[in-house]
This record gives C-alpha cells, structure tokens and sequence, in this order.
C-alpha cells in the first residue's frame, strides 16, 4: 500500500511498532508532479488536465497538493473529480466528457483499479492522453503510467521473510519506501489516440509496449 501509517498499521516507517513491516509503495515529496511534468512534455500543447482522484485516499491530500504545485509551474489547468465508489465514479466520467478534458491523470486508488478496463475504455474512446500510477493500466490499453517498481519491491520484500524466519522481530525492520520507478509507455495506445511520444520522453522509458 501507498500509505501503512495513514492506514493505522505502523507508528512510523522507521520503528513500526508492532507486528507488520515490509516495502511501502509510499513515494516521497515531490512524486505526484511527475505525472503532471511527464504528461506536458507528452503533449506540450495541453493547457488543461483531469486529475480522478478519491478525496478518502490516505495521501489523496498530497496528490492534491503536489500535482497542484506542478500545474502552477508548467502553466497548467487542473480539474479534479472526485470519486468514492462505483456510482460516483459512472457520474464522474460522463462529467468529465461534457467538459471535454484534454488530458486525464489517475492518481492511486484501489477503487480505480478494480475499475481499470472501464477507465482506458473512456480514455481510448475520448482520445485522451493518459497518465496512470499503475503499469497494469498501460497493459490494458492506457498511454503511459509512472510508478514505483513492483516487481523491485516484491525481491525485496523476500529480505523482510528471511530476517523474520531467523529471528527478527517485524518492530525492528523499518519499513522502507521505493527506490527505484518505472516510466511505461504504450506506443500502440498512442497511435491509436493519433499521438506521437517526443523522442526525449521515448528514450526516458524503462518499458515501451509497441
């Protein structure tokens, strides 16, 4: 998960506390205006951007605030929509194409997830450059997405297994955050939406789905 102290399960990343430690998939300041820096340098004419978020989220206040912070920088204008269950989520998306997004950014949220195929649905439909935190979403269809590295994290996960088996107590491990993230890029889903991916972003990517 994004946030273990948002959600109550430790006291802190480096003294858990208790009995749960591991990989966090938490990221550190700055993080969110990635996704709005990356998305410009993609379309650098776009003035305008959705940004999906879920305001319960533990960290959808960062999100908020720094993807905030990156549209002021680049000249950007963000609209947020805001979905807490499925049934907002259907009234947001129709919403979000009366008022004709040109750009749409979905931040972390186990909603949008068990979502995706009617997400990159909307998205390959509208023709809308997109921006995901989730690999998956691209898998499914969707333009781009950055994010941390899960594969890295579930190797090093497997450390937390053996110190635990040879006697550590889960207090003791401090939980550690990413360290390595990933930029994936789907070339069919950028043609199909009539877009051409600049070359300096191309050659940033780490997986490139053609």
């Amino acid at each position: 998960m994004t946030d273990p102290i948002g959600y109550g399960l430790v006291d802190s990343l480096a003294r858990p506390g208790g009995n749960i430690t591991g990989v966090a998939l938490a990221v550190g300041e700055g993080f969110s205006g990635k996704w709005v820096e990356l998305l410009k340098e993609t379309v650098p004419k776009v003035a305008r951007m959705a940004v999906l978020r879920n305001p319960t989220h533990p960290v959808g206040e960062v999100f908020l605030r720094e993807t905030q912070a990156a549209g002021r920088a680049l000249g950007v204008r963000l609209d947020f929509f805001e979905a807490r269950d499925r049934s907002q989520l259907d009234s947001v998306l129709s919403r979000m194409e009366k008022e004709r997004a040109a750009a749409l950014i979905v931040t972390p949220d186990p909603l949008f997830g068990s979502q995706r195929s009617r997400i990159v649905d909307f998205v390959g439909r509208r023709r809308l450059p997109s921006m995901f935190f989730y690999k998956e979403f691209v898998d499914a269809g969707g333009l781009m997405s950055y994010g941390p590295s899960f594969p890295d994290s579930y190797r090093r996960a497997a450390t937390y297994v053996d110190r635990i088996l040879k006697g550590a107590k889960p207090a003791d491990l401090p939980v550690e955050q990413p360290t390595k993230f990933e930029l994936v890029i789907n070339l069919k889903a950028a043609k199909q939406i009539g877009l051409t991916i600049p070359p300096n972003v191309l050659a940033r990517a780490d997986r490139v789905i053609r």
